[in-house]
């Protein structure tokens, strides 16, 4: 490798550190804001200025202010998703399939009846849409998609694991528990009932 090629590489990895550090940088600031005063009274440039960065440089990362609120919501979620993917049974695996779904329904209503949780927080203020199509959200789809394969449902799994999902949505949940007086319990029993009637053989 030539002298200038060197440099060349020397040149892109300290570009690489520099760019990470930015990344890091910006989200301990927006995670300190939204702490300080919830995740939705933070703005971009309340950010920018916490991190001692330009708000394009904000901007360039993240896209947009979902984009970094997705960026947080991914790590607040890695234990979560830990705990679906390697931790102990029910939840975990070790279980049937049918209970480990069932835990897992239960387990996401759960958080989303937390208020105080920071990923529910966080979760409440990036659009349907975007939750979906974030890594956070297809990680959770296909968790559920595999798992409805796995206790043998005969149905289109893709679709199926998007209309469980939009049951333990903020939207949908939030209505029901706030607008209908509909508990946490009784949202939990009623998921639990659906993968019971969707896991159960059928008949001749």
């Amino acid at each position: 490798m030539t002298e200038t090629s060197n440099n060349a590489s020397v040149g892109v990895t300290a570009e690489r550190s520099d760019a990470a550090r930015n990344r890091s940088r910006l989200l301990e600031a927006a995670a300190q804001l939204i702490d300080e005063q919830g995740a939705e009274n933070v703005t971009m440039r309340e950010v920018a200025e916490a991190a001692r960065v330009g708000k394009g440089t904000l901007f360039r990362r993240f896209g947009d202010r979902n984009g970094l609120l997705l960026a947080l919501l991914d790590e607040a979620e890695a234990e979560f998703q830990e705990a679906h993917t390697a931790g102990p049974p029910p939840l975990g695996p070790g279980a049937p399939a049918g209970d480990r779904l069932a835990t897992s329904g239960c387990a996401l209503l759960e958080r989303v009846a937390a208020d105080a949780d920071p990923g529910a927080a966080l979760g409440r203020q990036v659009p349907y849409a975007r939750r979906n199509a974030s890594d956070t959200g297809r990680a959770l789809h296909c968790h559920v998609s595999t798992l409805l394969r796995e206790t043998g449902v005969d149905a289109d799994h893709d679709m199926l694991a998007h209309a469980l999902l939009a049951f333990t949505s903020f939207e949908a949940a939030d209505h029901l528990r706030k607008e209908r007086g509909v508990d946490t319990a009784r949202l939990q029993a009623t998921w639990v009932d659906l993968v019971r009637r969707l896991a159960q053989p059928k008949g001749p």
